[in-house]
């Protein structure tokens, strides 16, 4: 079988590597296996599954499963009313900046979307003279062009062939890709697109860059059916995700352009420190000159999805409440305990059997059923992740009762005191009804949003700069100042409509940035700026209330205003 053919198919895993020889492994996997580098040190095998054990983070490590992340973009409330999408970008200092003095429309910069795909034919992504503003999209879902130079799969279309498509009578049979869902082209239409005139008038953040969409392809059936993610719910992969940011890199580079890379994806799942593989490797490129990475935040400030409690003195062990809606078929919880501290675990269902306490010693999965219930549960324990240091528990409900259950978390020895967090799926892989009865608003980023000299962007309403109700919110579980900034999210026009959500404040975003690194790198006015170098801007240039102490977890060190960072250079 081909490396492609294995990269596709369900019958081989997909399996994220910190190291060059797999002899860490508890089963044996052929060193010749197909694989694809990322960096010196990260790489992502593609092993045949009857090779290898049922998924188990304390066989391998928790980071060796790639994880499934979700869209971060709501429907607003309809096609907007207000005059084109002025208010949005007037209140984030965009619209000042394109003008006199200034002129920065993201000329000469790239910005590279990994996300559902572009509707490229659409008028938003034109210049003046009729020609595609998109330099390349590659598509990961379609299988019958020619993939990337270093890439083993999907089909990468030029801005030649793009333009073709454009100028012909049936686009789709030249350039078949297309998004079907609208999350990336709301996104590149509100950061990236081109002024058009008319009784609906509309303008992008930054009108005259460049645009790279890579088009994400679903998350393998075996690892859904791992993360127990309903079908049709849009899942994608960390390892097409990493492999769609390595893209933009090789592209820009071929450009010798600055690049920004807009991620409006985000899990619950990671220890929500920026350990993850993906976190890691967008870490690695922020040390790159001309380059900028812009992360939305999520929207579960109040899904009630995240648990934070203590063991103390006085208080012995802690019972953790999770409420289970009707027709829930399943789904994953994991528990973050800080070390150096041990936890342990045991479990009550809604109809009063009991799991005793589950010795975190033990080696390997451990699976309950229950005598009066149809519930299926997998708990595994991790004494020390690897990559976070942490104590780490996957419990794995398989067909839950509906319900109150009960988690009772006590401490273990002589270290048997501390702080631990824990964290349901994101708001799409769940029902509305399953949530914990206690939660804790905070820490309700998404990663990568956590990413360490990233951009990462929350939410907020830009008609009373109040945070957007369901925005997530920091710091991290570590205490690292997340999110940096706040942008426009709530009722945001597109060229679909209106839209909220951290995915598209962090779309206005990342055009004000494209508009700073004009200035900067295009301009030569700061040519060694990197992805911190931004970020610092973006804090200095920052609205702030009087009022209010910053950083705090809700807008981080303000609200963004692109203006008000040429204000603080200008020292007026």
């Amino acid at each position: 079988m081909t490396c492609k053919e294995r990269i596709l198919s369900n019958d081989y895993a997909d399996i994220i590597t910190d190291f060059v020889i797999p002899e860490r492994f508890n089963y044996q996997i052929p060193v010749d296996n197909c694989y694809h580098q990322v960096l010196d040190v990260l790489r992502i095998l593609y092993v045949e599954r009857k090779a290898i054990p049922n998924l188990s983070i304390s066989d391998a490590s928790y980071y060796f499963i790639p994880r499934c992340y979700g869209l971060t973009q709501l429907e607003g409330n309809g096609v907007s009313e207000r005059e084109f999408n002025s208010i949005a970008l007037m209140e984030s200092g965009i619209l000042a900046t394109q003008g006199q003095p200034l002129n920065l429309t993201g000329k000469n910069v790239t910005i590279g979307f990994i996300d559902t795909g572009i509707q490229y034919e659409n008028e938003v992504f034109l210049d003046v003279a009729g020609r595609s503003r998109i330099t390349a999209i590659w598509d990961q879902t379609i299988q019958t062009g020619t993939p990337p130079e270093g890439f083993e799969y999907g089909s990468e279309y030029t801005n030649e062939t793009i333009q073709r498509a454009i100028e012909s009578e049936n686009p789709r049979e030249i350039v078949p890709s297309t998004d079907e869902i609208g999350h990336g082209t709301a996104a590149a239409s509100v950061a990236a697109g081109s002024r058009i005139g008319g009784e609906n008038r509309f303008i992008g953040a930054a009108p005259e860059c460049n645009i790279v969409m890579v088009k994400l392809k679903e998350i393998k059936p075996y690892l859904r059916e791992y993360y127990l993610v309903p079908e049709g719910v849009p899942c994608y992969s960390e390892t097409d995700i990493m492999q769609g940011v390595q893209y933009l890199q090789k592209f820009a580079m071929s450009l010798y352009q600055p690049l920004v890379i807009y991620l409006g994806i985000g899990t619950n799942l990671g220890d929500h420190t920026g350990a993850s593989p993906l976190a890691r490797y967008l870490t690695a490129i922020s040390f790159q000159k001309s380059r900028a990475i812009v992360i939305g935040g999520g929207n579960e400030g109040n899904a009630r999805r995240h648990f934070r409690g203590a063991i103390t003195d006085r208080q012995e062990q802690q019972e953790v409440e999770i409420r289970v809606g009707e027709g829930e078929k399943g789904f994953l919880m994991d528990f973050w305990g800080k070390q150096p501290y041990l936890f342990s675990a045991s479990i009550r269902s809604p109809g009063g059997e009991v799991i005793q306490r589950i010795n975190p010693r033990i080696k390997g999965p451990q699976t309950y059923t229950f005598v009066f219930e149809r519930t299926r549960l997998t708990v595994d324990y991790m004494l020390v992740e690897p990559w976070s240091n942490a104590e780490m528990i996957r419990f794995r409900f398989e067909n839950p009762t509906a319900g109150i259950w009960t988690v009772r978390i006590q401490g273990e020895g002589s270290m048997n005191r501390g702080v631990f967090d824990l964290w349901l799926p994101i708001t799409q892989f769940l029902t509305d009804e399953t949530y914990f009865l206690e939660p804790d608003p905070f820490i309700t980023l998404t990663d990568p949003a956590y990413t360490r000299r990233a951009i990462s962007v929350t939410s907020y309403n830009d008609e009373n700069d109040s945070l957007y109700v369901n925005a997530g919110r920091g710091f991290s579980r570590d205490e690292q100042i997340k999110p940096d900034i706040a942008a426009p999210g709530v009722n945001v026009s597109t060229i679909l409509g209106e839209r909220n959500g951290s995915s598209i404040a962090a779309a206005i975003t990342a055009g004000g940035v494209a508009q700073i690194l004009q200035w900067a790198v295009v301009e030569q006015n700061d040519i060694l700026v990197d992805s911190e170098s931004i970020r610092n801007y973006l804090i200095r240039g920052a609205t702030r209330e009087d009022s209010i102490e910053y950083p705090n977890r809700e807008y981080g060190y303000g609200l963004m205003n692109i203006e008000g960072v040429f204000r603080f250079l200008a020292g007026t």
